[in-house]
């Protein structure tokens, strides 16, 4: 190696180091080579379309998936310097990539052959990199949105185990588009992935790792605390792009979580519908709140289904899946066969004995549902029942409001007219209509007569005569 080329690569080699960060530039410890990881820059609002239907454009568009991203897994630039580089020899070089099919690859490295021809005597590492990252898409003339499918070999239906992309007709310039023709490929383009499934998945987690990594490094304002704060000390809502500081939503997630709202974990900005995803939720709130939050969700989800309703018992409440039509439910756990209805002890074709308070509590939520809830109610609970507790309660009402119960068995007694002691149709026990006091059975007028009763004098007032009230005047 004669000294010029040796200090040409040490130069070299140092600029790249001090250009690119260990990301993206990685020299070799035993030598002179290294490893340079190229991540291209694309376009707003870049799009790969993802089928496995075939290779018609109009049935890929018809069964497919469209992802927008922001960033591609990078190309793979594995070098090695020879002795007689850049005097005489090019680098020694593979290149690799996961979304890019051989053929493209292959075309890659005609045209790195092509720039050390233009260059030779100098070094073309720094013109690769470059090229590489702000030409590839032009070159290869890929656009968006960009396909992935699946190889065919021949007229047979069988696949081959790696997944090439053909984003486009031709894989950019002529020794590309000769490559795709004859299938001959540059042994230095290397092709590592597995399946399809592989591949979407590692380019949709390269994607949001660089997204999170380029969120964490900017500054931004939280519109609560008013402070600028970085983005790893930050929070943004996937749907709106709304960003708030991490310390600020936690204690809004804390608040909300504590008072049961778990619904109600929204972005902070004025009239914006995103909803915090429970991974956001787990990473901001300590385990214990979490847990809360998590087990109250699954309890609304399956509140809001209509064939989901809970084993009874104080101790299990175990949630049990309802038959379309059949009142009976069958724990998992405890076994317990009970009415879906009523939720008490299964009773067969028997009408549902359900308390009053239940009954009260479901004619309230019926009356204050609007009619996609109302419906919801007369699917679980059945219409005979919902118009069992409002006649039920309209009875309730009235009585409290036109009758008083028998201060001794606590039946109803309406007062149509006549004076103030009553007489229980139900017990024949003697009362005071005005102060719903026991009289004597001996002497039940006494009550009216005695001057330290409460009613002395008043055993004709407020008398119902002839449709009207009439006030009888107190004695001296």
């Amino acid at each position: 190696m004669s000294s010029e080329d040796k200090e040409a690569q040490e130069d070299e080699l140092l600029a790249l180091a001090s250009i690119y960060d260990e990301d993206e530039f990685k020299r070799a410890e035993s030598a002179q080579g290294g490893e340079t990881r190229i991540c291209l820059e694309l376009p707003q609002n870049f799009k790969i379309f993802v089928s496995d239907s075939g290779n018609s454009t109009e049935s890929l568009q018809n069964s497919g998936f469209e992802y927008t991203v922001c960033f591609l897994p990078p190309l793979v630039l594995n070098f090695e310097l020879p002795p007689d580089y850049p005097s005489t020899s090019p680098p020694l070089f593979t290149l690799s990539g996961k979304w890019l099919s051989r053929a493209q690859l292959s075309a890659l490295c005609k045209h790195l052959d092509n720039v050390w021809e233009e260059n030779r005597g100098c070094v073309v590492l720094f013109a690769w990199m470059q090229f590489l990252k702000e030409e590839t898409l032009s070159y290869l003339n890929i656009s968006s949105p960009y396909e992935l499918k699946m190889c065919h070999q021949g007229s047979g239906q069988s696949r081959t185990p790696l997944v090439p992309l053909a984003a486009e007709k031709d894989c950019g310039g002529a020794a590309g588009s000769a490559a795709a023709e004859e299938e001959i490929f540059d042994a230095r383009a290397v092709r590592d992935v597995e399946s399809l499934s592989s591949l979407i998945r590692e380019i949709l987690d390269f994607d949001q790792a660089q997204r999170r990594k380029s969120f964490n490094s900017k500054m931004y304002l939280c519109n609560i605390c008013f402070c600028e704060k970085l983005g790893s000390e930050c929070m943004y809502f996937t749907e709106c792009s709304h960003v708030y500081c991490k310390a600020c939503l936690k204690d809004y997630f804390e608040i909300q979580i504590r008072d049961g709202q778990v619904h109600c974990l929204n972005c902070p900005e004025p009239k914006c519908s995103s909803v915090a995803t429970p991974g956001q939720v787990k990473e901001l709130v300590g385990e214990q709140l979490f847990a809360r939050y998590d087990r109250l969700l699954l309890q609304s989800s399956l509140d809001l289904m209509a064939d989901v309703v809970y084993c009874p018992r104080p101790g299990c409440q175990t949630p049990v899946m309802q038959e379309p039509g059949c009142t009976m439910g069958i724990c998992s756990c405890c076994n317990y066969a009970f009415c879906t209805l009523c939720k008490m002890t299964y009773h067969g074709v028997s009408p549902c004995k359900v308390t009053a308070e239940k009954l009260m509590d479901l004619r309230n939520e019926y009356l204050e549902a609007d009619e996609a809830t109302k419906r919801f109610l007369e699917q679980r609970y059945g219409k005979r029942v919902i118009q069992k507790a409002l006649e039920e309660m309209e009875s309730k009402e009235w009585l409290e409001k036109n009758s008083k119960s028998c201060p001794c068995c606590g039946t109803h007694i309406e007062k149509l007219d006549g004076c103030n002691k009553m007489t229980c149709t139900g017990c024949m026990q003697y009362f005071c209509w005005l102060c719903m006091g026991s009289l004597s059975r001996m002497n039940p007028y006494r009550h009216f007569n005695d001057p330290s009763s409460p009613c002395f004098n008043r055993l004709f007032q407020a008398m119902h005569i002839d449709g009207e009230f009439w006030e009888a005047e107190d004695e001296d």
